[in-house]
């Protein structure tokens, strides 16, 4: 199997590698911010101008039309270079917003986003790719503590189809390379959840991703430029709850180590069987999914058998193009593979904030709340504040402080859950890139975690539990 996996991912990579050749040099970065437009400027009735207040504000671009967005680009895929004056932003695979808003899953974040990916086109096909490999030395302090070195990261792949009639077919996929870190994923202190044998939870230990990590399509149908309705499937997938998933987050993409807040926030990023239904209307946007609760088995390899025996239910809101907010709700049915009778719900609510800076860099925060409650009606609190910030093309720094109450770092007798602790976790980190080739980019990092336990815990992690992760990444996008 280990001779499979490798075998996509050098095929994706070399994929990956050899787009800048055929690519169009369609890859996507944050325009500069517009310029302030005064109350008396004058455009045309039709032009794709910025809506304008009064007081001088600039209002987001009116979305184009499918006719824009196709007269953009001759029949070759070659870009217009009218296109790049009117400044239109490509669309949504989901609806007639655009691209830049989509993240994980269905998920939305601010407009303002960044888009990474390398694009090209063949035949009535759009395409796109990016990829990241982190190379990892992680040591773990105290009693609790150890040290390994891995392999982290993700290779991504879509493929759309526009129709005359304003519907669009998208496909994706995406593969990691963590199940070569073992079963019992990497050392990571105040973490918990999933298990790497079947038998024993995995604690201060953060669980590998598996090796497909999703195989989705989409369909949608526009129904007017400020309205379309969409059904997405997955095996696997993500159904539609919580935030976008950490490591889709532009607050947490950089950042090597998971956050403890996983499980009460984005842990059903990967669930084998989802169907996902939604509505759109302009900045609004109501979704319901059908999916599988149990979260993946330690075989990390495999393709789990799909059940739609929970559900979920998310409202998101982009207020301005610097926003994004979702609330949403999950009834979950026995989510963990060592506690099958039990079942859970979910809740969350989140808030991310996207501003640009200059003409490529980006000041990106991420404030996330997650409760999980069990049958018995005891909820388990989770909080995360998450934020980077990259000033140009070289650097980026990140920071992230959680807190969690669990009970699951003391498993109790026949693997239950023992007592309830509240802990906090604080990181701050920093990377550095240079660009070796198109489309391709080295970096060297790090990152430093403390870890803050109740007095009761303080035998089993000591005075001073702290986190330090070195790193090296290629990334290609």
């Amino acid at each position: 199997m280990a001779v499979r996996l490798s075998a996509s991912l050098t095929g994706a990579s070399l994929l990956a590698l050899a787009l800048p050749a055929a690519a169009q040099d369609h890859a996507h970065h944050p325009a500069p911010p517009a310029a302030t437009v005064t109350a008396e400027a004058q455009t045309a009735p039709d032009s794709p101008q910025p809506h304008v207040h009064t007081t001088g504000m600039v209002m987001p671009p009116r979305q184009p039309s499918l006719a824009e967005v196709h007269a953009g680009h001759d029949m070759s895929g070659e870009p217009d270079p009218g296109m790049a004056a009117m400044d239109h932003p490509m669309t949504s695979a989901l609806g007639p917003w655009p691209m830049t808003r989509d993240a994980s899953g269905t998920s939305w974040q601010p407009d303002t986003s960044a888009h990474a990916g390398v694009h090209w086109n063949n035949g009535d096909w759009s395409l796109m790719s990016h990829a990241q490999f982190n190379l990892v030395h992680d040591r773990q302090s105290g009693p609790r503590g150890d040290d390994k070195t891995f392999v982290s990261g993700m290779v991504m792949t879509s493929a759309r189809r526009d129709f005359a009639d304003g519907s669009t077919l998208n496909l994706r996929a995406m593969l990691s390379p963590e199940p070569l870190m073992g079963r019992a994923g990497f050392p990571q202190l105040l973490a918990a959840g999933e298990t790497a044998d079947g038998v024993n939870p995995l604690v201060d230990r953060q669980h590998p991703h598996e090796l497909v990590m999703e195989l989705s399509a989409s369909f949608a149908q526009r129904l007017s430029d400020t309205d379309s309705v969409f059904a997405y499937v997955g095996l696997p997938g993500e159904p539609a709850f919580g935030p976008p998933a950490f490591m889709h987050r532009m607050t947490g993409m950089d950042s090597p180590e998971a956050p403890i807040t996983h499980h009460w926030l984005d842990s059903t990023h990967i669930v084998f069987g989802v169907a996902t239904a939604g509505w759109v209307h302009d900045r609004f946007k109501l979704e319901a999914s059908a999916f599988r609760g149990r979260e993946p088995d330690e075989n990390r390899y495999d393709i789990e058998t799909p059940k739609l025996d929970s559900w979920a239910v998310r409202a998101s809101w982009n207020p301005d193009p610097q926003w994004a907010l979702q609330v949403s709700y999950a009834d979950v049915v026995s989510p963990e593979q060592l506690a099958p009778d039990e079942n859970e719900t979910k809740f969350s609510a989140s808030a991310i904030h996207t501003r640009r800076l200059g003409t490529t860099g980006w000041w990106s925060s991420t404030l996330a709340f997650g409760r999980k409650i069990n049958d018995e009606g005891e909820p388990r609190d989770g909080l995360l504040l998450e934020s980077a910030i990259h000033p140009d093309e070289r650097w980026t720094v990140f920071a992230r402080a959680e807190q969690v109450e669990t009970d699951e770092l003391v498993p109790g007798i026949g693997h239950g859950h023992g007592p309830l602790y509240r802990v906090a976790k604080a990181s701050l980190g920093v990377v550095h890139d240079w660009q070796i080739a198109p489309h391709m980019q080295f970096g060297v990092g790090g990152l430093y975690a403390v870890n803050r336990v109740p007095s009761a815990l303080k035998a089993a992690y000591g005075d001073d539990a702290t986190g330090t992760m070195l790193f090296v990444r290629l990334k290609i996008d």
